[in-house]
């Protein structure tokens, strides 16, 4: 994949017909199945950010041209005003706008499985995801968030030069509406990462292998 880095806040990389194959992903995958395509798409996002250091955070505009060889992919992060609001960006119809909103959304299909027929039994595992942080300071912040992570299971590594942190809601625990909830204030600190919780443990080095975020904060208390 190649990787262009326009601005601070505007990056473009192209990936060619045969790296999406290599990947596990097919055409139709990319224009007609949602879940495989933002699946893609973030696992792309994850090593630009790797390579170029291009944190995504908050909304987000994806420009998509498909060319003969491939697609060509133009990410802007959208800069904030002092009240908190975007700044509108002029932008084609081809343009996706994906908030943190959005990628919680995005994130919980994928792991619900809401695509599934009707009729059919919903998973009952429970759900999991790896959060990827930009530098440690951002993991201090976020553990001083929550008051308690009752009903969370964390773990912390470092992998890549980058601090991941597994989460894993208990069912029994937390709701549905709960679960989203605490989901969309972590992905305020960091974002969601492609890389599965196999992979930390065998290539990951562990911080924390239980309960990250309570001895986080026992370890760095705030000055």
């Amino acid at each position: 994949m190649e990787i262009e880095r326009i601005n601070e806040n505007t990056i473009k990389f192209f990936i060619s017909y045969i790296d999406i194959e290599d990947r596990g992903f097919d055409k139709e995958d990319i224009w007609y199945n949602r879940e495989r395509s933002e699946q893609l798409f973030w696992q792309m996002m994850d090593e630009v950010n790797y390579k170029e250091d291009f944190n995504v955070e908050g909304p987000l505009w994806i420009q998509v041209q498909a060319m003969d060889k491939g697609l060509e992919i133009v990410v802007t992060k959208a800069q904030l005003s002092k009240d908190g609001e975007s700044l509108e960006l002029n932008v084609d119809d081809k343009t996706i706008q994906s908030s943190v909103e959005e990628k919680v959304d995005s994130v919980l299909e994928e792991k619900f499985g809401s695509h599934q027929q009707d009729g059919e039994e919903e998973d009952e595992e429970e759900l999991s995801f790896v959060i990827q942080f930009r530098d440690f300071e951002d993991v201090i912040q976020l553990s001083h968030y929550f008051e308690e992570t009752y009903g969370i299971e964390n773990r912390l590594f470092h992998y890549k030069d980058r601090y991941m942190l597994y989460v894993e809601f208990d069912d029994t625990i937390l709701g549905d509406d709960e679960q989203e909830d605490v989901l969309s204030q972590i992905l305020e600190f960091g974002y969601d990462s492609q890389t599965t919780i196999y992979r930390l443990e065998e290539y990951g080095k562990v911080i924390f292998a239980e309960n990250a975020l309570t001895n986080v904060k026992q370890y760095f208390p705030r000055k």
